[in-house]
């Protein structure tokens, strides 16, 4: 179970994850998001008060599920040039 409002899903096999926000015991799905800009603009529209600082911040109030925070594709970058 989820105890932070916000919850950053598990990676979509595509890439991407899905965004959810709890409130009153509801749940409403914000989008999917491909990077950290994502997540704030879904939780700006959604009315959250200084979304940018709680998702670049060591925020308590959101769950990052199944993969590391700030991580949004399951390949890892391609350095080699």
């Amino acid at each position: 179970m989820h105890h932070a409002p916000i919850v950053v899903h598990r990676l979509s096999p595509s890439g991407g994850r899905r965004v959810t926000l709890r409130v009153e015991g509801h749940e409403d799905i914000l989008g999917l998001a491909r990077n950290d800009a994502d997540v704030i603009e879904f939780l700006r529209r959604a009315g959250v008060p200084d979304p940018d600082e709680l998702v670049l911040g060591d925020s308590g109030l959101i769950d990052w599920i199944g993969a590391e925070p700030h991580v949004y594709d399951t390949d890892p970058p391609d350095t080699d040039l």
